[in-house]
């Protein structure tokens, strides 16, 4: 393990360069959600009788915007799927072909690395919106739900990761991954609960999501911390979690074994 806390050293040492972007783009992403917080306030202010949507109100609806900016922040992958393409385009993996560490941990450290310092970087806008959103924020229910909160936000950086991974993994086959990427990137910016709830969306639509990988990239945390997923369904929805966490594990490794038989590394 003394290898990999090394690569978090240099990964924490390199991320730190960055630190006044991730600043800008923390300041400049909460633009998107002060708008959306505008829509959803115009929406209960027309409201009539039943002040609720789906069975939010007006801060809860907030406190779920809000949520999903900080789980984001802590598990969105940034650039580390383009990167991982690029290593193995530009032969650049050859190096870990023959020492002795592996390629998955490689970059999973660099990946929590970047993570960490995006946070301390956003803490200072995102914590100052917060604060000014405070009236409308509110705290989970119980000790039980903060910590089932955090167990499933790790699970969901992890599920982001471990996809992201296996999707940069097609460079082994095709010239350019981009597109796959980007189709990957709309199926969880939609279906992931980034753009609305998805308890909102018609009962039969939003219990075959269920059963697929995407909303437990985003919006299974924020519902089990707003206390929307309770009892058994809560439990039943971890190990679903769970379970995708651990195919898209295997399949990472599978498509990683399968591709290394046909790479080809050429020159010195």
């Amino acid at each position: 393990m003394k290898k990999y806390w090394h690569v978090i050293n240099i990964g924490i040492q390199n991320t730190l360069v960055y630190r006044v972007n991730f600043l800008f783009r923390a300041s400049f992403g909460l633009i998107p959600l002060i708008a959306t917080i505008y829509l959803w306030r115009s929406v209960y202010a027309s409201k009539t009788g039943d002040s609720s949507v789906a069975g939010y109100s007006l801060a809860g609806m907030i406190s779920y915007y809000v949520l999903i900016t900080i789980v984001d922040a802590f598990t969105a992958v940034n650039e580390d799927d383009w990167q991982i393409a690029a290593d193995i385009k530009d032969g650049n993996i050859n190096q870990f072909l023959l020492k002795p560490i592996d390629y998955l941990w490689y970059r999973l450290c660099l990946f929590f690395a970047g993570r960490a310092i995006y946070v301390v970087a956003a803490a200072i806008p995102v914590g100052l919106f917060v604060y000014f959103q405070r009236e409308y924020f509110v705290l989970p229910p119980d000790r039980l739900t903060g910590l089932l909160f955090v167990a499933s936000t790790i699970m969901t950086a992890l599920l982001q990761f471990f996809m992201s991974y296996m999707m940069a993994m097609l460079a082994f086959w095709v010239l350019e991954v981009s597109t796959f990427i980007f189709i990957l990137f709309a199926f969880e910016y939609i279906a992931g609960g980034h753009l609305f709830p998805l308890d909102i969306l018609p009962p039969t639509l939003a219990l075959l999501l269920k059963f697929t990988p995407f909303p437990y990239q985003l919006f299974f945390p924020v519902s089990i911390y707003l206390g929307r997923s309770t009892g058994s369904e809560r439990w039943q929805g971890l190990l679903i979690q769970f379970t995708w966490l651990v195919i898209f594990y295997a399949l990472a490794r599978a498509v990683w074994n399968r591709g290394i038989r046909r790479y080809t590394a050429v020159g010195g």
